[in-house]
């Protein structure tokens, strides 16, 4: 007989009442009242303030509105510390000796930098410095010189966790205890570790990750008692240069390094004490990030980090307590041309799929919310274009036929008619955004070969049912994606050729003025597919295939399901945030598929099953 373990992969545990603490994952069958019950509480990162510098391997510590990140790497080691409220960073009280790769912990008005890389001779230190908020005064030296090192506590019963020796870079087993004078030798680590993870207290600590070499990285957790190290249940993905926050009982653990040859993480996973779940993963995956190490597991912190380059990126992770959003990818119906670097409008149940790469590029089809059936060619053959509207009343523009092309099609569900022209300055190719409808439309930035070279541009115009009227400049010059209307629209992401936008820019529109709005959360070419600014779903960030959803809510990013098939040069279509639409595109060759997007919500984070 099939388990229930087997389906959901937990166990049922049995109570003859419910039981006070709710723990996410936690199922349970009352055998007073003959009902299961499970708490389906998940977590989500969204987009916060980037830092004044981007940097890795600092020193950390604080919590979600009080952090704290100390030193670091920019192309060298840094003195340089900046503080968080919640908001935004400033610029707080620099080191007194510059370094990266340290051991942070404590609060932002009382926080401890411990050990390090320096450069010079020698490469180490075994410093310790003590931060009050505005200012660092040295503290007692750990017996060790060492970098590569993890810590947690508070300024005056704080903990330094593994690490290594330089050079030859050598891990250590050995743990220090810190009392806010003097440091001395606690239990040590059973195998020699650096670039862990670590959350909890002096007495009551939990390490996780690391690498006992450069090319093994270790899933492993420990617990630790105040006097010696036991295993706890193996982190699902093994990974090094990974941080974290919370209690031995309640913590969580996000990015880092996955093994040579591997892509950096973004993986998120919760510690209940005994095992580790993952939740909704980090936008941006990266190694080497800042984490502020004092918060809860519900309310964690991420900052700058490494990607292939530093970055300044904030990402804010929640955890809800009382409503969650659920959501799912189904497949639909496949296109019956395969096509990538095409253009899509209307609804989940009345969608448009049009133009395509390889040629023809004239093919239309049309959607029902099941199968896709054959539309009216296009006029004008083309790809790289935009679209928007409805399946009665759209509007295709730009495009690449060979030349860029400024032509304007308007589509009634059976045919193409051509509109006026665009007015930008030269031909928009390389993806041109589109938002609002066939009567009242807006479109900003492009890329244009015509002329030579390879450029973006800043022009944004509007579309009065007829012609194209010149509107005001975007602030960055980029091929980005659109979403909204003619007077609440937002630009986000975008390419300058050959890289993503520095910085990963969103811009909000009035109807007049384009303004910067909160980064997104990762770099690349998204677009909207789905709902007004305040409540829109985009898909397709990356500058390669993926699989990435992000929410946007006027203000900032927020992580969403995945759909199941990496594409890049894909459309999309939906009226609402609740209902969209992917299909097409290129994960290594024009692909067909389908599918739909459907979000459940609920009113609690916890579902009864009544059974007999």
């Amino acid at each position: 007989m099939t388990t229930y373990k087997e389906i959901f992969g937990k166990y049922v545990k049995n109570y003859s009442s419910d039981p006070s603490s709710d723990a996410e994952g936690q199922v349970w069958y009352n055998t007073t009242s003959g009902t299961f019950k499970s708490v389906l509480a998940s977590g989500t990162w969204s987009s916060g303030s980037p830092m004044i510098t981007a940097r890795r391997h600092m020193g950390d510590g604080g919590n979600q509105t009080a952090a704290l990140a100390a030193g670091g790497l920019t192309t060298v080691y840094v003195a340089t510390v900046e503080e968080y409220n919640g908001s935004g960073w400033s610029t707080g009280g620099s080191l007194t000796t510059a370094r990266g790769i340290l051991a942070g912990f404590g609060t932002q008005t009382a926080g401890v930098g411990a050990g390090g890389y320096k450069g010079g001779s020698p490469n180490t230190t075994a410093a310790t410095e003590e931060y009050d908020g505005s200012t660092w005064s040295p503290g007692g030296n750990m017996s060790t010189s060492r970098y590569g090192l993890t810590g947690c506590g508070t300024q005056i019963a704080g903990l330094a966790i593994g690490g290594a020796t330089y050079p030859p870079p050598t891990s250590l087993t050995s743990v220090e205890e810190y009392d806010g004078t003097n440091w001395t030798a606690g239990g040590s680590l059973p195998a020699a570790t650096r670039g862990a993870g670590s959350a909890g207290t002096q007495t009551v600590a939990l390490a996780f990750g690391g690498t006992i070499n450069p090319s093994t990285q270790v899933s492993t957790t420990l617990e630790y008692d105040g006097s010696a190290w036991t295993a706890g249940g193996n982190l699902g993905t093994a990974r090094y240069d990974i941080v974290g926050a919370g209690t031995q009982t309640s913590a969580i653990a996000f990015g880092g390094q996955l093994p040579p040859g591997s892509a950096r993480s973004s993986a998120t996973e919760l510690y209940n004490g005994s095992t580790w779940a993952s939740t909704g993963n980090m936008g941006t995956a990266r190694e080497a990030l800042g984490s502020a190490n004092f918060a809860p597991q519900s309310a964690a912190l991420a900052f700058g980090g490494y990607t292939g380059s530093n970055v300044d990126l904030t990402e804010e992770f929640n955890i809800s307590s009382s409503i969650i959003t659920g959501a799912a990818w189904a497949s639909g119906g496949n296109l019956s041309t395969p096509r990538s670097r095409h253009t899509g409008f209307g609804s989940q149940t009345a969608a448009v799929a049009a133009a395509n790469n390889p040629s023809p590029r004239v093919i239309t089809e049309e959607y029902n919310g099941s199968a896709w059936g054959s539309g009216g060619n296009m006029n004008t053959g083309r790809q790289e274009l935009a679209g928007l509207g409805t399946l009665t009343a759209g509007l295709a523009f730009g495009g690449e036929i060979g030349p860029n092309t400024q032509a304007t099609e308007e589509y009634d569900v059976t045919s193409w008619t051509n509109g006026g022209n665009l007015t930008s300055p030269a031909g928009i190719q390389a993806g041109p955004s589109a938002a609002g409808t066939q009567t009242a439309g807006l479109q900003g930035g492009g890329a244009t070969t015509t002329p030579a070279p390879v450029g973006v541009i800043n022009w944004s115009g509007e579309y009065n049912g007829s012609s194209w009227a010149t509107g005001n400049n975007i602030n960055t010059a980029r091929s980005a994606g659109l979403g909204g209307t003619q007077t609440a629209g937002v630009l986000a992401g975008g390419g300058a050729f050959p890289a993503p936008i520095p910085g990963f820019v969103t811009e909000n529109y009035d109807g007049t003025t384009w303004t910067n709005s909160n980064s997104q959360l990762s770099p690349g070419n998204a677009f909207n597919i789905a709902g007004p600014v305040t409540n829109s779903v985009w898909i397709g960030i990356g500058p390669n295939p993926t699989t990435s959803v992000h929410f946007y809510d006027g203000t900032a990013f927020t992580t969403g399901a995945s759909y199941a098939t990496a594409r890049s040069a894909s459309a999309g279509a939906g009226d609402t945030a609740t209902a969209g639409l992917i299909f097409g595109g290129n994960p290594g060759a024009q692909i067909a598929s389908t599918e739909e997007y459907n979000p459940e919500t609920t009113a609690a984070n916890v579902k009864t099953i009544t059974t007999s």
